[in-house]
């Protein structure tokens, strides 16, 4: 499943890459020899019975699936009878060079609007905007943000506020806040009525030591779930002290357990101290309340000692169903593209200036464990999951490095200003250094994949 959802990710992204360049090649009258999708052994090829004027490209299907190219006609790169050359690439005014190269990052962008829309229009289930208890010490509990408090509206000012439809929504729109006020309507667990809460400004500390991640630093955690215990695996404490699968944890010594979030945080705080301490847990089971002694083991994670018991813990949360109508669910699919653009190019400048840690990048092992989870979920979020990789793709291929469309486009603008393209020797040079960039970012995303799937010890 893995594996067929990430292949057919990769071919529909590289497809419409490369099918941009194509087709505004063939408006400019350009001539493409071959239309390449993966590299390598060709393992399928095919001429069009009915083809563009003066066109006769080959179609290939090949076998190294990671990429593709379209191959145009040009005098730098192989002799061009005299019929052909008004045909060439090379012979072509700027502007349309320029279009042509910037094609293939353009398409994947309004590949990812339609598919934003798709997702809106056809409509999922998501995760209902009951928030779970905040940070201790957050800006959210200072507030007044309560366990179970459901997000009715959210705003930069109390007389604007716009609904939310579900905690994807809400935490969307809080990624895109920064040091602006914000206020959200809630409605208290078990209440008919609603207030309004109103978080000052993020300073900016906060929000660098949070990676510019607003949710975390206004000290939010996730949706609410009950404090039920599922699962409880053998030869842990849980199964040691006698706690079953369905028991619902009221108080962890003599303090209210209000959701799964306190409880897992009550007990990884446990693994701080310096010997395991015993914790006295009062759960209620089948109608009945009783009195569990409970001591988590102490696990290393990272650089720090956390408490585990072996059991999973908290009920599924609550789901609503979301569906948009035409034009709204385009409006959104824009304005969610643009959004993602913004933040794909804010995590580059982090990365380059070094406010944010290379352990972020992500290469194909990873882009292949989520394909195959999204697909899993279903065709809602497999769709959202191409969007964002159709995003990451287009912004990517549009820096400004060499072998990129972005450092061609470079090119383009240097020969704008001064009226001569760069000089062979040039060329030679930058395309050598952008290809080693390219090559160890690409050692460091696969490395950063091991790492994260656990495949090193």
């Amino acid at each position: 499943m893995t594996l067929l959802a990430f292949l057919l990710a990769l071919g529909v992204l590289i497809t419409v890459h490369e099918w941009g360049h194509y087709r505004v090649a063939v408006a400019c009258g350009v001539k493409v020899l071959c239309f390449s999708i993966g590299f390598g052994k060709p393992l399928l090829r095919w001429k069009s019975s009915r083809p563009h004027a003066g066109q006769d490209t080959e179609f290939v299907i090949s076998l190294i699936p990671l990429g593709g190219f379209v191959k145009m006609l040009d005098e730098g790169e192989a002799e061009v009878s005299a019929d052909d050359a008004p045909m060439a690439f090379n012979r072509q005014p700027l502007w349309a060079r320029a279009a042509i190269v910037s094609a293939g990052p353009v398409a994947n962008l309004l590949l990812a609007v339609c598919l934003y829309a798709a997702t809106f229009w056809l409509g999922q289930y998501e995760t209902q905007a009951t928030l779970a208890s905040p940070v201790v010490g957050s800006v959210a509990e200072a507030v007044g943000l309560r366990s179970g408090d459901t997000v009715l509206r959210v705003g930069t000012t109390s007389d604007d506020l716009q609904e939310v439809a579900s905690l994807d929504a809400l935490r969307w729109w809080l990624l895109q806040q920064e040091a602006t006020p914000i206020y959200l309507e809630l409605q208290p667990q078990g209440q008919h009525g609603s207030r309004v809460l109103h978080l000052p400004p993020l300073t900016e500390q906060a929000l660098s030591s949070n990676h510019g991640n607003v949710w975390q630093a206004l000290g939010l955690t996730g949706a609410w779930s009950r404090p039920v215990l599922r699962d409880v695996q053998a030869g842990h404490p849980a199964q040691a002290a006698g706690l079953m699968r369905g028991d619902e944890v009221l108080r962890i010594d003599g303090q209210l357990v209000a959701d799964a979030s306190v409880l897992r945080a009550l007990v990884r705080a446990s693994g701080q101290s310096q010997t395991p301490t015993m914790q006295v847990w009062e759960v209620s089971r089948a109608g009945r309340r009783l009195q569990v002694d409970v001591t988590p083991e102490r696990v290393a994670e990272g650089a720090q000692t956390i408490g585990r018991i072996g059991v999973q813990v908290g009920e599924a949360p609550a789901q609503v169903w979301v569906q948009y109508g035409l034009f709204d669910g385009l409006s959104q699919a824009i304005s969610k593209t643009w959004t993602v653009m913004a933040m794909t190019l804010d995590m580059l400048g982090r990365l380059i200036t070094g406010h944010a840690s290379l352990d972020n990048l992500s290469g194909p092992l990873t882009m292949a464990d989520y394909a195959g989870r999204s697909a899993s979920v279903g065709l809602g979020a497999y769709l959202s999951y191409l969007a964002l990789l159709s995003v990451s793709l287009g912004v990517f291929n549009l820096l400004p490095v060499p072998v990129l469309d972005g450092g061609h486009l470079l090119y383009y603008l240097y020969e704008a200003c001064t009226g001569r393209p760069p000089s062979s020797a040039w060329l030679d040079v930058t395309q050598r250094v952008g290809l080693a960039v390219l090559v160890a970012l690409m050692v460091l995303s696969l490395f950063n994949d091991v790492v994260r799937l656990g495949w090193l010890p």
